[in-house]
């Protein structure tokens, strides 16, 4: 059978795609022969992709390991520093943008101060202050951007529109794609916190490799957020894991046992939640019994998706998480009564930076989707705005 130069042209390329891929996916540098048995390619046919990949950026040579003895065979990486892609995290308290490589590893990040009384309008500004200096501390413009995602409290749809915030009045219908959009050219996402939160903790954190999951951002405004079969869940409209809004869960209010407690007298509402844990971790009765009411009402929002999933793993997230240790052992009495099987839960790693850490996953996400698809030839990293 006659095989057209098209043909040869589309083989050329999936074999250039699938070499990328398999050193992409590698934790550790190949050699030509670990690329030949992961590809299933002739040497010749890798030796030609790797020489290719090499001369136009997207991998390099490994220089072999101090102390090797004889000619060690050649290795060959992806080059995860030839592109980066911005994560943010656009919260009440906070805005957060982070750069990072291509491997999800953070190079500079850019933090700004806000509160709930914040307008709209220096609430975006804000979130260009932050994206500056985290572009500033990279090295980076805008241009060098692959890819943006950011993460908003309150509920965001699929179309990437925040349609309910109980917090922020003024922030319902925020256009931030296109706020976002009048600067940036690379394409941009927009996502729930919580959404991201739960992506950071599954690809990066505590819960790396997991593929089910529940998390659960716990403080004064929860939320949750699904991971099944190792992707993110919205479902139909975006809105998984809103259970809070079911008045019965009480988890509007169970942030209010807490500041209610004598331990957190005179104490802002923030602070209140630090005293009454630090207080029933000292043994205080009438603390103890606010943490386990606050576990109570916790438990029925969790359990709900606990018997609808049956994950392998709860992640803790959210400002409460840092007491985990008396936080934990509440929720897991709570849930047992409730739940067929109680799953691990552990707290989360991250920290602060895991919203804006999601949204650089999903963001590499969009970036990978782009660049291993067949619909267009594979350009040079110099060009990532041409990556479609």
């Amino acid at each position: 059978m006659q095989v057209s130069g098209g043909d040869l042209q589309r083989l050329r390329q999936q074999n250039t795609l699938n070499s990328l891929r398999a050193l992409r996916e590698a934790r550790a540098p190949l050699t030509l022969t670990e690329l030949v048995a992961r590809t299933g390619l002739s040497r010749a046919s890798v030796g030609d992709v790797v020489a290719e990949l090499q001369q136009r950026g997207w991998i390099a040579e490994v220089e072999p390991a101090p102390g090797t003895l004889g000619r060690p065979a050649k290795r060959y990486r992806f080059r995860t520093d030839v592109g980066h892609v911005l994560g943010i995290d656009i919260g009440v308290h906070k805005v957060l943008a982070v750069v990072t490589d291509l491997a999800g590893r953070t190079i500079a990040s850019g933090r700004v101060a806000v509160d709930r009384h914040t307008a709209r309008h220096e609430r975006l500004e804000a979130v260009w202050r932050a994206i500056d200096a985290a572009l500033v501390a990279a090295g980076r413009e805008a241009s060098d951007l692959w890819g943006a995602t950011a993460g908003s409290t309150g509920v965001v749809n699929r179309e990437g529109l925040v349609t309910r915030v109980h917090d922020l009045p003024d922030w319902a219908g925020v256009d931030l794609a296109g706020h976002l959009g009048q600067r940036l050219t690379c394409p941009i996402t927009i996502e729930n916190d919580s959404k991201l939160a739960a992506l950071a903790e599954q690809r990066l954190g505590v819960a790396a490799g997991v593929q089910d999951l529940v998390y659960l951002h716990v403080g004064r405004r929860p939320g949750a957020a699904l991971i099944l079969n190792g992707r993110l869940h919205h479902g139909f409209s975006g809105a998984t894991g809103e259970v809070g809004l079911m008045e019965v869960t009480g988890w509007r209010t169970m942030a209010g046992h807490l500041e209610v407690c004598r331990a957190a007298a005179g104490a802002s509402p923030e602070e209140a939640a630090r005293l009454v844990f630090d207080a029933a971790r000292a043994g205080d009765p009438e603390a103890q019994a606010a943490v386990d009411t606050y576990a109570h009402h916790l438990a029925l929002g969790t359990a709900a998706m606990v018997l609808t999933l049956d994950p392998e793993l709860v992640v803790l997230g959210g400002g409460f998480s840092r007491s985990a240790d008396v936080l934990l052992p509440a929720l897991n009495r709570a849930l047992e009564p409730h739940c067929l099987r109680v799953p691990g839960i552990r707290p989360s790693t991250l920290g602060e930076e895991c919203v804006a850490l999601g949204g650089a996953c999903l963001a590499l996400d969009d970036v990978d989707e782009r660049l291993f698809s067949l619909e267009g030839a594979i350009l040079d990293p110099a060009a990532p705005q041409r990556i479609s």
